[in-house]
């Protein structure tokens, strides 16, 4: 299979879209970066996508994915960073599975060092070894690598440790209500001065309150991402909510 097929998504058995999600930042008072976060043609959710990803096609998807957010988000005209999710258990080797992402980019116009490459803790890496290879390839590359759902998955701590990454995004499971939880607050607390000691950029995901993001503000969060930012916009521009701008 080539780069250009998998591009094309050749073979793959199925067609794929993104709806694109900002992340907003309350410091600097502008979004941040835009999350792609994968669709079908028709805008079916992300569950019906992967319920037909499996051993025989995931190495296809995700190149697929990757460019398709590429290639939207420079349709769109998205001036800010661009996360992209990726499976590290579709990546082989590292040098050679990024190809077809930089042709993407290349073919796009779309600059490389506004591309913030995400994988999710709550995919379990048989290989760690095999995981971190693909962080230090990306890096090198110029590429800004979070992990997402942090706090919900395998390894926690040990992935900060180990991979040292340069965003971290709190899981929706940490922030929900958190307002209200003092256990809650304690954690992300602890996970704020960790990750401040270790130059880590933290993103708060899955805000659906004002008073959610009031509280992580205080415990010195600034980016955030959820509903009460905005939802998801399918091929196109979400609008930020207007209640982010009120003093």
């Amino acid at each position: 299979m080539s780069c250009r097929g998998c591009a094309d998504g050749a073979g793959l058995g199925f067609d794929v879209s993104m709806a694109f999600q900002p992340i907003f930042d309350t410091r600097a008072q502008q979004i941040y970066s835009h999350e792609a976060l994968v669709r079908g043609v028709n805008n079916e959710p992300a569950s019906a996508i992967f319920a037909q990803v499996g051993d025989h096609n995931r190495y296809r998807f995700d190149q697929t994915c990757r460019v398709t957010a590429i290639r939207l988000a420079a349709e769109l005209g998205i001036s800010t960073a661009l996360n992209v999710n990726f499976m590290p258990n579709a990546v082989y080797r590292p040098e050679l599975c990024i190809r077809t992402t930089l042709e993407a980019a290349d073919r796009y116009d779309f600059p490389l060092d506004r591309i913030i490459f995400e994988f999710t803790e709550d995919e379990r890496i048989p290989d760690f070894e095999h995981l971190q290879s693909i962080v230090t390839d990306y890096a090198r590359r110029g590429f800004t690598v979070a992990i997402d759902d942090f706090g919900a998955g395998y390894a926690g701590l040990n992935l900060l440790a180990d991979l040292q990454p340069d965003l971290v995004k709190i899981d929706m499971g940490l922030v929900r209500d958190i307002d209200q939880d003092r256990v809650r607050r304690a954690i992300c607390r602890g996970i704020a001065q960790v990750c401040e000691d270790l130059g880590i950029g933290l993103i708060a995901e899955g805000i659906e309150r004002r008073d959610e993001m009031r509280c992580l503000q205080d415990i010195g969060v600034h980016l955030f991402q959820g509903y009460y930012i905005a939802k998801p916009a399918f091929e196109s521009l979400a609008e930020i909510s207007p209640e982010l701008f009120v003093a």
